[in-house]
C-alpha cells in the first residue's frame, strides 16, 4: 500500500495490529480447526514471535507465568496424588463441605448428560471432589485429573482449576489454550469461591470435559452455580449469627460501656455502647483476656459459646500506648496476603481480600496520599469510579481506624510502613489489572 508523501525508496515499517481471541469465535468453529489455530497461537506466544492473532489476555498472562516459573510445556506434569487420609481430612475442614447438595443438584445431572465431569478443589488446587460422567471420568484419569491431585497453576499451568485460583475471577480454557500440550483434547470452566465468612477464596468449581463438547455458556452457568453455593454459605452464617445473639443478649445488658458479641470471624452479632457495625477486624486465634485491636484500642476478649465478648477499655482510645508504629503489607504469598500493624501495645495481623491489598500497596507507593479519584484510576483506570473506592476504603478505615487517614487517603504519618513483595515480579498480585500494580510489576527487577 502506498504512503502518502512517500518517495519510492522509503522503506517504512508497517505496523501488523494483532488480533484477540473470543470465547464467542472459538465455539463458532469446527473443534479441530479451533486447536489448530490455538496451536498456532500458544506456539508464536512460547517462541516468542509476532502473530496477527493473540491469545486471549488471561490466557496470554497464564502462560507467561506458566514460562516463568520454568513447566515444561510438552511434558506430562503429573504431580503426586494426596494419600485419601488426607484428601478426607481437607474434605471434613473445607467449606465446599456444607454445599456439595447444592453443587450436585445443579452441576452433575447436567454435566453427565453433556458428557463432561464436576470437580470440586480446594484453594491450593487439589482435587477434592470429581463426579460426572463414567468415560469423561476414566478420560480425565490418563490426564492425572484425579482426586488428590495438585492442579495448581504452578503445577501444571493454564487450566480451569490453577488459573481461577490465581486470577480470582471466572476463566473458561479450551484445547490448545492449556499450556501443556498433553491437555489440548480437553475444555474446562473453573470459578473461584469466596467463603462470605471470612472473604477467603476456599477452591473452585469446574466443569469439564472433551474437547468436542464444549460451549461458551458453561462459564456463565458454572458461575451463576458458585454464586448459590456461596447464598447458601452465607444462609448458614446468618443462621449462625442469630444464635450467637440469642446467648449475647443477656450478657451484653450486663455489662457497661463499649462491648460487642463477634463470631470468630468478628461479624457482629450484637452491640452496646457504640454505634452498630457489621464487622470488626479480630486476630483469628482465639485468644483471651487483653488485646489491642487497630479499630478500637486496648480491649478484653472473654469466649461465649459461638463467637467472643469483645470490651473497648475506656479512657485508652487515644492513649499513646495503642498508637500504631509500624505497618508490614506482606504480598510474599498471591493468594494469602496480609497486614500486621504493631506498636507500643502490641501486635495485630489481618488476612487482606485482592481488592484491599490493592489499595493498601497503592497508598504505601503513594505517602503523601491519594484522592478518591486517583485512587480510581490507580485501580480501575477510570477516575469516575469514586464510589466504589470509597465504600472500600471507609471498610479498610472501621479495620485500620489507627492507621489510615483520609482527605487524602494515606497511612498516618507517623507510621512505618513495609511492603513485603514476592521474589518474582509476576507473582505480585497476579490477579490484579490495576495499572498501578501492573506498573509496579514492569519496575521491579
Amino acid at each position: 500500500m502506498p504512503i502518502p508523501g512517500g518517495h519510492r525508496g522509503d522503506r517504512r515499517e508497517v505496523r501488523v495490529e494483532s488480533e484477540a481471541l473470543d470465547v464467542a469465535r472459538l465455539a463458532a468453529m469446527d473443534s479441530r480447526e479451533a486447536t489448530r489455530l490455538l496451536q498456532r497461537v500458544r506456539a508464536a506466544a512460547l517462541t516468542g514471535r509476532r502473530s496477527t492473532v493473540v491469545p486471549r489476555k488471561e490466557i496470554g498472562e497464564s502462560w507467561r507465568r506458566a514460562l516463568h516459573s520454568g513447566l515444561d510445556p510438552d511434558g506430562g506434569n503429573h504431580t503426586g496424588i494426596l494419600p485419601t487420609a488426607e484428601v478426607e481430612r481437607r474434605r471434613r475442614h473445607s467449606p465446599f463441605t456444607d454445599v456439595l447438595p447444592v453443587l450436585r443438584d445443579a452441576l452433575v445431572s447436567v454435566a453427565d448428560a453433556a458428557q463432561h465431569i464436576m470437580v470440586v478443589s480446594d484453594a491450593e488446587g487439589r482435587v477434592l471432589w470429581r463426579e460426572g460422567h463414567a468415560s469423561v471420568l476414566r478420560l480425565a484419569d490418563t490426564l492425572g485429573f484425579e482426586v488428590g491431585a495438585d492442579w495448581s497453576e504452578p503445577a501444571v499451568g493454564t487450566n480451569g482449576v490453577g488459573t481461577p485460583l490465581v486470577t480470582g475471577r471466572p476463566v473458561q480454557v479450551f484445547s490448545a489454550e492449556h499450556f501443556v500440550s498433553a491437555h489440548h483434547t480437553w475444555t474446562c470452566a473453573g470459578a473461584p469461591v469466596v467463603d462470605p465468612r471470612d472473604g477467603r477464596l476456599i477452591g473452585v468449581v469446574d466443569v469439564s470435559g472433551p474437547l468436542a463438547t464444549m460451549h461458551p455458556a458453561t462459564l456463565s452457568f458454572v458461575t451463576s452455580v458458585t454464586r448459590l453455593a456461596a447464598a447458601e454459605l452465607r444462609a448458614q452464617h446468618l443462621l449462625a449469627l442469630e444464635r450467637l445473639r440469642a446467648v449475647a443478649a443477656p450478657v451484653l445488658c450486663r455489662v457497661g460501656g463499649r462491648a460487642l458479641a463477634v463470631d470468630a470471624n468478628g461479624w457482629v452479632a450484637a452491640v452496646t455502647g457504640m454505634p452498630p457495625r457489621d464487622r470488626l477486624a479480630v486476630p483469628k486465634s482465639a485468644v483471651s483476656g487483653r488485646v489491642w485491636l487497630p479499630s478500637l484500642g486496648m480491649c478484653t476478649v472473654e469466649p461465649l459459646p459461638g463467637g467472643r465478648l469483645v470490651q473497648a477499655v475506656d479512657g485508652t482510645r487515644d492513649a499513646p500506648a495503642a498508637r500504631a508504629l509500624r505497618v508490614v503489607l506482606d504480598l510474599s504469598r498471591p493468594r494469602h496476603c496480609s497486614v500486621t500493624v504493631s506498636g507500643d501495645a502490641g501486635s495485630w495481623a489481618q488476612e487482606l481480600s485482592p481488592r484491599h491489598a490493592e489499595l493498601l500497596f497503592v497508598l504505601a507507593l503513594h505517602r503523601e496520599g491519594r484522592s478518591a479519584a486517583q485512587l480510581a484510576q490507580d485501580i480501575f483506570a477510570d477516575p469516575t469510579r469514586t464510589v466504589t473506592v470509597r465504600a472500600e476504603m471507609s471498610r479498610l478505615r472501621r479495620r485500620l481506624a489507627e492507621v489510615l487517614a483520609h482527605r487524602p487517603y494515606r497511612f498516618g504519618e507517623d507510621v512505618r510502613v513495609e511492603v513485603i513483595r514476592p521474589d518474582r515480579a509476576a507473582d505480585l498480585l497476579p490477579g490484579s489489572s490495576s495499572p498501578a500494580v501492573g506498573k509496579a510489576r514492569e519496575r521491579q527487577p
